[in-house]
């Protein structure tokens, strides 16, 4: 990163952003793989985050001459963790990422490379290289080329060559991740079929491929981490956006608020693109006289931001103090979906109105009215 950044973070008069120009140390530039010599030293350009996982891009230079183009992948593992549990094992030393690189002209090249446990970053991490070959008249520093070669920490993928010559043509990684095929302690081995994996929890996202109701064709399943290198997104008119339409929305049958034509309408603005825990935003619109269904949170978070019309939430009565203490907010019994029913607060929203339910938190929202109500949500991971 231009190191002139260092210099912003430390200006007083940066002090109140501070958040925006996060200094280029906070990428560990310290603590990458070939630094364990003073030989090396990495410049970073991009970084991005996704989950538990951290992209790194840049360049390698050694004794002050570039070598190469590199990409680190960094995974703390503890979604895969969880799932290795599950199965009765435990996380060795060393994982299994499929990767898979797309450039510009939408080329994608795919294949499977073991990452390591790092100490230094308590996760674990490999780094791509364009090449191991030092410069002409250089050789490698011992300390660096015992990490060098086929499932090294360092490493080179022939297949990668092409995507890698480029950085700023590689668009896109996309990242799952599995245990490796021996078990800990024991290291008997473990059939293909019984590997646990973490491909994004086969996770969706929402296309508008038809305007049918709750059509299993706008559901598009994904099986891996997207990591994007696009810096920036313009979208000059949401409501242009085809929605995806809901019949009942978290609701299950016998709901008194269900109907044929209780359909209400989201505009997926961003789902993939987002890095970090974000997991999506969209653009909601509750017709005259419908409702979506009052439901609770687990394992995420969303917050509601009300901009057009009028409309009642419902959150759940003990959620908020301040409004379980405020005796003129009325408390009435709703439908959780799959759950039991459960008291809640009935709140009067309107432009400008904020609903922002953290997990284990119940919310919900209908329109009683004859103008459509909007708002805009977003959803993050808990963790």
């Amino acid at each position: 990163m231009d190191p002139r950044f260092n210099d912003i973070a430390a200006d007083p008069t940066n002090s109140i952003f501070e958040v925006v120009f996060f200094p280029d140390r906070v990428y560990h530039a310290q603590y990458l793989n070939a630094t364990r010599s003073s030989r090396y030293r990495y410049v970073v350009q991009e970084v991005r985050g996704k989950s538990e996982s951290n992209i790194l891009k840049g360049f390698v230079f050694i004794d002050g001459l570039q070598i190469c183009n590199f990409l680190r992948i960094e995974a703390r593992g503890g979604r895969l963790a969880e799932v290795v549990r599950e199965k009765g094992r435990f996380m060795g030393p060393d994982i299994m990422a499929n990767v898979g690189l797309t450039t510009v002209d939408d080329n994608r090249v795919d294949a499977l490379v073991r990452m390591h446990f790092c100490p230094w970053i308590h996760a674990f991490q490999v780094e791509l290289w364009e090449t191991l070959d030092a410069p002409a008249g250089k050789q490698h520093d011992y300390q660096v080329l015992d990490m060098m070669g086929y499932h090294g920490p360092i490493t080179k993928v022939p297949k990668f060559a092409d995507a890698l010559a480029d950085l700023d043509k590689l668009k896109r990684v996309d990242l799952a991740f599995r245990e490796n095929d021996v078990t800990y302690p024991s290291r008997s081995t473990i059939p293909d079929a019984d590997v646990a994996w973490d491909n994004y929890y086969q996770r969706n996202v929402q296309v508008p491929n038809t305007q049918q109701p709750s059509s299993d064709q706008n559901t598009v399943r994904q099986d891996r981490y997207g990591v994007d290198f696009q810096r920036g997104w313009f979208v000059k008119k949401v409501r242009d956006i085809p929605p995806v339409r809901y019949r009942n929305g978290m609701m299950e049958a016998g709901n008194p608020d269900a109907g044929e034509a209780n359909i209400i309408e989201m505009r997926w603005v961003l789902q993939q693109e987002f890095g970090g825990t974000v997991v999506f935003f969209h653009e909601v619109t509750i017709p005259p006289h419908t409702v979506e269904g009052t439901h609770q949170h687990i394992g995420s978070e969303e917050l509601y931001y009300v901009f057009e019309g009028r409309g009642i939430a419902y959150m759940g009565a003990g959620d908020d103090p301040a409004l379980a203490d405020d005796p003129t907010i009325p408390v009435v019994e709703r439908k959780i979906f799959g759950l039991d029913p459960r008291p809640c607060k009935k709140l009067d929203v309107a432009p400008g109105s904020v609903i922002y339910t953290k997990s284990g938190g119940i919310h919900g929202i209908e329109n009683p009215y004859d103008e459509p109500l909007r708002f805009v949500a977003f959803l993050y991971h808990s963790t």
